[in-house]
């Protein structure tokens, strides 16, 4: 139940500038879905006006959040409707939904990986279906070229994979990540102000077709990364040219975190054309945010301000059947 807050008025920012990268829209076959359609996108971490901004990085890695993100088990208001072969293009953004968009901080060198669950997910449910990280290695000090910054941010923030062959039917939850290692050289739990950085987004769809194939065992968010496994901490620097007086042997190799791709995923994962984006390319104003586990909520008055009208405090409530989502407005 929502408590009610004293009546306050708050001046919105004209974009969320600060805002980390995620996930806003979904291509099926090249067409897109529109702005957040079947997305859980991440709420503000603060107050729209202070300076707050959506998919705070995960660092923790014991815990929920690792999961789809902060308030994840929070459903969309839609599911995206797709088949067995099926290809998905994830547009990835920062700030605006187009090509002027920087997508992520170029310093934000890391892989990007791609499960897929049943939904809801459970324990061991999550199936690596794709990955690319380190793609281009060169001799130190030269820079390598990784899939965060040297691909899905030169391609404007798209992510490509494909729904595999003769999948059964079913609802499921993608988990699409990006990593960054620009302060991970070092382990959350040993430094909590630096740490490597998890950007998790899930997409809800659902398989149509008379396909037979299961999802294999996975592994489970939290619980699939641990800090002491190859690849979670990881001196990028090693592979960059900023990179000049290495203090401990230098690697120019790097293994992905996380289970192999499943035998059952497409070998090639391919770009294909994308029609025009369907709809806004700027979000709305957001009406939702968390601090400390508190949900403040609003309501919009001319699209420049916002009027607190509750508070929560919230627990995430991961059911273990399937819910079908409410329609309504977007989730904030």
């Amino acid at each position: 139940m929502w408590s009610r807050a004293p009546l306050l008025v708050l001046p919105l920012l004209s974009s969320h500038a600060t805002a980390h990268t995620f996930i806003w829209g979904v291509f099926v076959n090249g067409v897109d879905q529109g702005l957040f359609t079947g997305i859980r996108a991440p709420p503000y971490n603060a107050a729209p006006n202070a300076g707050g901004y959506a998919n705070s990085p995960v660092k923790n890695l014991s815990s929920l959040d690792l999961r789809c993100n902060v308030m994840g088990d929070i459903q969309a208001p839609d599911t995206i409707k797709v088949s067995p072969g099926d290809n998905l293009t994830f547009d990835w953004h920062h700030d605006y939904r187009n090509d002027s968009d920087d997508i992520i901080a170029s310093s934000h060198h890391g892989p990007s990986i791609v499960y897929l669950s049943p939904d809801p997910p459970g324990e061991n449910t999550f199936v690596k279906i794709w990955e690319e990280g380190l793609y281009e290695s060169n001799p130190f000090p030269q820079p390598g070229k990784w899939s965060t910054t040297g691909d899905i941010r030169e391609k404007h923030g798209k992510m490509n994979v494909r729904v595999p062959a003769g999948l059964k039917a079913g609802f499921y939850l993608i988990r699409a990540e990006m990593i960054a290692f620009h302060e991970g050289e070092v382990a959350y739990t040993k430094n909590p102000r630096r740490g490597t950085q998890f950007y998790p987004n899930c997409v809800q769809i659902e398989v149509v077709g008379d396909g037979t194939v299961e999802l294999p065992e996975g592994v489970s968010f939290p619980g699939a990364y641990k800090e002491e496994d190859p690849g979670i901490v990881y001196d990028i620097y090693c592979s960059t040219e900023t990179r000049t007086i290495p203090t401990a042997p230098c690697t120019t190799t790097y293994p992905i975190p996380g289970p192999t791709v499943w035998s059952g995923a497409w070998a090639e994962t391919t770009a294909v054309p994308l029609s025009p984006i369907k709809g806004d390319t700027t979000a709305y104003p957001w009406s939702t945010w968390i601090v400390n586990s508190v949900v403040t909520s609003g309501s919009f008055t001319d699209r420049k301000h916002v009027t607190v009208v509750g508070t929560s405090t919230y627990k995430a409530s991961w059911s273990t059947t399937y819910q079908t989502p409410a329609p309504g407005t977007r989730r904030w």
